[in-house]
């Protein structure tokens, strides 16, 4: 229309007509009124402003904008702290500045992300989520340009990859390819796994997080503005909860969230580690002398195959918590599959304390645990196939039997430095 607008009186009329500006303005740049009362300016001047700067962003801006505003709404409510961490926009002369850099293309997404929020300062906690079980503790920040650019990969098995994360207890990166090179698709998002059977050192595979910038920040930001993932301790905890994994047995609640760890998972030996979360409650209108504690636990554990593992022990992660009306009683625990998914179910022994001589069963709901996507390193491929003849009948295990038969991976310990150095 602007540019029409020179050759026909009429079109000229419409292209002045400022509330057919005031909606683009608020479908493509989220500009409110009283931003454009601060402004003093005309819709129009407001929309050709802003198109002159981010125009090469219109099919973007809004959605992420928008997931960054409900971000830190929610985030400001819940971890305060965390929004101290976050840094100030870019230009676009610092982003075309690091494509000269590394000598690759950003995609527009993750550019007018940053033209919005320059990722966050290398600070505990992480924007993207924490993680913490045992002695294991991660927890992921949103890289800055800079330091994003600093870490930016050519070696083989990570050809033109570019770290959007970075742990600093774990070394723990999400990547994004920048090209289409080594089985990877362009602008893929994943967790980078060494083949632990490889002699080849580029033999890494990827377990797949995003298609895309837009769809993996905008999907990560929805399960943490809806309450997807809790906040604990002034964290994000990535555990994921299904409505329907609740169980109730009389007047105790029990519900189950699961996480799967991809830095302690490998493909090649098939070995998928997830960690799970439960709540036991009981119901704040029960009798007091329902208040009782727990004695024992029994698990059954069933693969992909089918195969059956059963665990029965005392107490949970050497506790025996009691649990009163209106108590909640939290723990972590982990297991293992062979498989690439399985599930667990079971039941909690309790005794009464006012009636020591009576025992009862509280149902633990069917859960189920399935690791994500992965691709399969291309440099194995290469390698002669018998290396990676794999027995895949091993069982899986609860994590408290886990401790004592330590199936985790031997993965060296990370060194904790930044990709940027």
């Amino acid at each position: 229309i602007c540019s029409c607008c020179y050759l026909s009186r009429r079109l000229n009329q419409l292209s002045s007509h400022d509330p057919l500006w005031k909606r683009h303005c608020k479908k493509y740049w989220l500009i409110s009124d009283e931003e454009k009362s601060q402004r003093n300016q005309s819709w129009k001047a407001i929309f050709i402003s802003t198109y002159s700067d981010l125009g090469r962003y219109i099919q973007y801006y809004a959605t992420l904008k928008k997931a960054w505003d409900d971000l830190e709404k929610y985030l400001g409510q819940r971890c305060p702290r965390m929004i101290g961490s976050l840094k100030e926009s870019v230009q676009e002369e610092d982003l075309d500045a690091v494509e000269a850099q590394i000598g690759c293309k950003l995609p527009d997404d993750y550019r007018c992300s940053f033209r919005i929020h320059n990722g966050q300062k290398l600070v505990v906690p992480g924007l993207m989520g924490s993680m913490a079980l045992s002695n294991h503790y991660r927890s992921e920040d949103l890289l800055d340009i800079d330091t994003a650019a600093g870490g930016f990969q050519q070696r083989l098995g990570l050809k033109q990859c570019l770290p959007l994360t970075f742990c600093i207890h774990t070394g723990l990166s999400q990547y994004m390819a920048l090209e289409s090179v080594e089985g990877r698709n362009k602008y893929e998002i994943f967790y980078q796994c060494p083949d632990q059977m490889a002699r080849n050192p580029s033999a890494i595979d990827m377990f797949i997080t995003g298609t895309s910038y837009l769809e993996w920040f905008t999907s990560y930001v929805n399960k943490v503005v809806t309450g997807g993932y809790p906040i604990i301790r002034d964290q994000i905890f990535r555990y994921v909860h299904d409505k329907e994994c609740v169980a109730t047995t009389g007047d105790i609640t029990v519900s189950v969230s699961t996480s799967f760890l991809p830095e302690l998972s490998s493909v090649h030996p098939p070995h998928y580690f997830f960690t799970y979360r439960i709540r036991i409650e009981m119901s704040k209108d029960a009798l007091p002398e329902k208040a009782c504690q727990l004695d024992s636990r029994y698990w059954r554990i069933t693969n992909a195959k089918g195969d059956v593992e059963e665990v029965q022990g005392p107490g949970v992660v050497g506790e025996f918590p009691i649990i009163s009306p209106g108590r909640v009683y939290e723990y972590t625990s982990c297991t293992t599959f062979s498989t690439t998914s399985g599930y667990m179910e079971g039941y909690y022994t309790f005794h009464c304390l006012y009636y020591k001589d009576k025992f009862f069963n509280v149902t633990i709901p069917r859960f189920h645990m399935v690791c994500p996507t992965f691709k399969v390193s291309t440099a194995r491929m290469e390698t002669n196939h018998n290396e990676y003849a794999v027995d895949e009948d091993e069982d899986s295990t609860d994590t408290d039997e886990y401790e004592d038969r330590r199936r985790v991976l031997d993965i060296p310990a990370p060194s904790g430095r930044c990709p940027h150095h």
